[in-house]
């Protein structure tokens, strides 16, 4: 393993234009490998995303007996079942909660004797909510160290279903992915509908709406009503599409939609589009009210918007972003251009993420000279004038998004330095290659 790269000098830019091919989504391609390695058949998997989370998803599959294969020709095989061969294993899954989260819920639902732990941010993020809907099943899980955090231990249980299985959703919507994900092989195994409900308000809605449709291309539709009861049926079984094509990853479109905003373009941004089943597509909403320009095609957005270089800016904001809290980063960097303050609000799921995102957000904006004030929820960011800007070593906290939102303060007066870049190989190892692709002298 090559030593990562200590840091990467930017230095200040004015204008950008080109095309990027994005990588697959993060999202997308977690769900599709577990729900290929849970569907009777096998899967041919193509665009998928080939960074550290999905490295570790891979590899927990491979060690629990499924048969994952590249073809090397850009496809991704996977030879899927119910029930997994390996009924005993030792999973280390880093810092990916796509991974840890969903994996918990379907080892727990098979039975068996199965260790999961990651990195240390990983022990700090909540995972109780889902081991208590899991527990209501008759899944026996415990906390190995502290309670209502990983590293967890499933050992084999009865599943039962007395009453509906009630998850809270406003610490992270990935633990009712998890259920959901899990469930038709609950209900294959008791041989009855499985039913959840939700404990009180669910954000970040757009990811269980990707769940929702990768389960129907699986062969599992999942009954709805609103957002508080999902019904699996007793007949519920994966099924292998075949083929599943992975749709370019629209969290990390989100900073290219943002230098277009403000490095002028056109920029043009492949692989996710119109067609997308992504909710951060919505940013393409956001930069526009900025004043960008945006043009949606099936797969393909085309961004054209002020050059903050030489003087222009964006329009300030006050916006709950309850549902895109990823793409909300980049707009927290777009601020430092705009013509006022501005609010981001209902974003408390940023404190349980890869860091403390708020405090983050907070720390390395208020480095490069900005006024930040923020609170358990919200985050407010004054825009900087051209004289206010001052030289900075941006710390990344091992988070892929700090380092990638970050990049856009480059079009400010003075140089920028981010720290640790190599951490974007969580969800894009080529983002800062693709990123000063797009640069003008």
């Amino acid at each position: 393993m090559t030593d990562r790269t200590p840091f990467l000098s930017l230095p200040p830019s004015v204008r950008a234009v080109g095309t990027v091919t994005l990588p697959g989504s993060k999202s997308i391609s977690n769900r599709a490998l577990l729900l290929a390695a849970l569907a009777e058949g096998e899967t041919a998997l193509t665009g998928l995303l080939d960074s550290d989370d999905t490295r570790v998803m891979k590899a927990a599959l491979q060690a629990l007996g499924v048969g994952v294969q590249d073809d090397g020709a850009g496809q991704v095989r996977v030879a899927g079942s119910a029930a997994w061969p390996q009924r005993q294993a030792d999973l280390f899954l880093g810092n990916a909660g796509t991974a840890f989260r969903p994996l918990t819920a379907a080892l727990a639902v098979m039975g068996g004797d199965y260790r999961l732990s990651g990195v240390p941010r990983m022990h700090e993020r909540p995972i109780g909510d889902l081991v208590d809907a899991l527990r209501g099943l008759g899944c026996d899980l415990i906390y190995e160290a502290n309670e209502g955090y990983p590293p967890l231990k499933i050992a084999p249980g009865s599943l039962r279903l007395d009453q509906p299985i009630r998850v809270r959703g406003s610490v992270s919507s990935q633990f009712l992915t998890a259920l959901l994900m899990a469930a038709p092989i609950a209900a294959g195994r008791m041989r009855r509908d499985v039913v959840i409900e939700l404990d009180g308000p669910l954000i970040s809605k757009p990811y269980i709406l990707i769940t929702l449709n990768l389960m129907a291309r699986f062969g599992v539709d999942v009954q709805r009503d609103g957002w508080e009861r999902f019904v699996i049926s007793a007949q519920a079984r994966y099924r292998s599409p075949g083929r599943y094509a992975v749709e370019g990853d629209a969290s990390s479109a989100s900073y290219f939609l943002g230098l277009g905003a403000i490095a002028g373009g056109p920029i043009r941004i492949q692989g996710v589009g119109a067609d997308s089943i992504q909710g951060d597509l919505a940013f393409a909403d956001v930069v526009q009210d900025l004043g960008a320009d945006v043009r949606r095609e099936a797969d393909a957005l085309v961004v054209r918007g002020p050059v903050v270089a030489q003087g222009e800016r964006l329009r300030a904001f006050d916006r709950d972003f309850n549902l895109i809290p990823d793409a909300a980063m980049t707009a927290a960097v777009l601020a430092l251009y705009a013509d006022g303050p501005c609010r981001l609000r209902n974003i408390a799921s940023w404190r349980v993420k890869e860091t403390d995102r708020i405090d983050a957000m907070h720390a390395e904006l208020a480095r490069l000279g900005a006024q930040v004030e923020s609170d358990a929820d919200s985050l407010t960011v004054h825009p900087l004038a051209a004289d206010q800007w001052r030289e900075a070593r941006i710390g990344t906290y091992d988070d892929h998004r700090m380092a990638m939102c970050f990049s856009l303060a480059a079009f400010g007066p003075v140089p920028v330095t981010i720290l640790d870049p190599d951490c974007v190989a969580k969800t894009y190892p080529d983002y800062f290659r693709d990123f000063r692709h797009l640069l003008q002298a």
